[in-house]
């Protein structure tokens, strides 16, 4: 893991760099905790960066005012789903983190469960409905508890933990405030574990694992990012075969969707027969003084500051980017 942390980047060789941050998205006041502490991380270590707001700021401001690439540190719609990846490969600016496709993928919980279940990798089993009689149709067949959520959204908003059918309705209502289309999933009951990934393709690397063990097991919006009520274990403390078959399936996770850059992906072991299930991936983590990518970077000797210059280091376009007009089969 050495060579994924290399410190030794010349920070004026980067340019210019703006660290967006805020946007619209319902996760905008996190995205401005994370961005912030980049942005003092990065000035830390000599490289020229600055705010960029992007719900107050056009981002055809970027190459009209010398911006020579970006660190992404928005979280959810309109920051984590490919669209201001999209906009950034027309701009021709470097950016961090996974590309269109991959962004656009993982934040739909539904797309990344189907090309995860095709790749045989486990995640628990769901239901996509469209109305509270629905939910009750997928309560009837998942059973009790169920998870109920948006399909995009993070941070667990509009999620509920339904453990009987007369919730079903409400349950859906709050989740479909959030987006049209809600996912119903079998709760996996046992461990919940993260596990950061950065680099790409083959040389990329799962970092420790971190144990996740918050009060009655509620790891929500509050205690995730305005409480000190949740325990964090890194070393995870579980079993050293356990712990790299988890790191390995994250992995593998992440190479399925077409991740690059850096990433964190969510696991639950069930206690029943230690079975590692996948819930979801994300492809813009947290960086807020509670966040989990640090903390992993942490148990590795790797300070905050040169996390993020190494993820900043990495920034990238699309492999394709610039070698002009494809032809019908990918040919050139």
């Amino acid at each position: 893991m050495n060579a994924l942390f290399d410190t030794r980047i010349d920070a004026a060789a980067l340019g210019k760099v703006a660290v967006l941050m805020g946007g619209t998205s319902a996760e905008r006041e996190i995205s401005l905790l994370s961005g912030g502490g980049v942005l003092a991380a990065l000035r830390a270590r000599g490289v020229d960066a600055h705010a960029f707001d992007t719900a107050r700021q056009e981002l055809c401001a970027l190459r009209r005012d010398g911006f020579a690439r970006c660190f992404i540190a928005l979280h959810g719609r309109h920051g984590e789903d490919g669209t201001v990846q999209g906009a950034l490969e027309l701009l021709g600016i470097p950016y961090t983190g996974p590309g269109v496709m991959a962004s656009a993928i993982a934040m739909d919980k539904t797309m990344t469960k189907r090309i995860w279940r095709f790749e045989g990798l486990p995640t628990p089993d769901w239901r996509l409905v469209s109305s509270g009689a629905e939910a009750e149709q997928a309560f009837d067949a998942l059973g009790a508890p169920m998870i109920v959520k948006p399909v995009r959204e993070g941070s667990t908003l509009g999620l509920t933990k339904v453990t009987a059918r007369e919730q079903c309705a409400a349950a859906y209502a709050l989740a479909a405030g959030h987006d049209p289309e809600v996912l119903c999933e079998q709760f996996i009951a046992g461990e919940e574990t993260t596990c950061a990934l950065i680099g790409q393709g083959a040389a990329a690397e799962a970092l420790p694992l971190i144990r996740i063990v918050a009060p009655q097991g509620n790891y929500d919006f509050q205690n995730k990012y305005f409480t000190d009520a949740v325990r964090y274990d890194c070393p995870s403390g579980l079993p050293e075969a356990e712990e790299r078959e988890i790191r390995r399936l994250s992995l593998a996770a992440y190479r399925t969707l077409g991740c690059r850059g850096w990433a964190r992906a969510d696991i639950m072991v069930r206690a029943s027969d230690r079975q590692p299930f996948l819930l979801e991936i994300n492809t813009s983590p947290g960086m807020t003084g509670h966040s989990l990518v640090p903390m992993a970077a942490r148990a590795c000797g790797v300070s905050y500051e040169d996390l993020c210059l190494r993820i900043l280091a990495g920034a990238s376009l699309d492999a394709w980017q610039g070698r002009g007009p494809r032809a019908p089969g990918g040919q050139a």
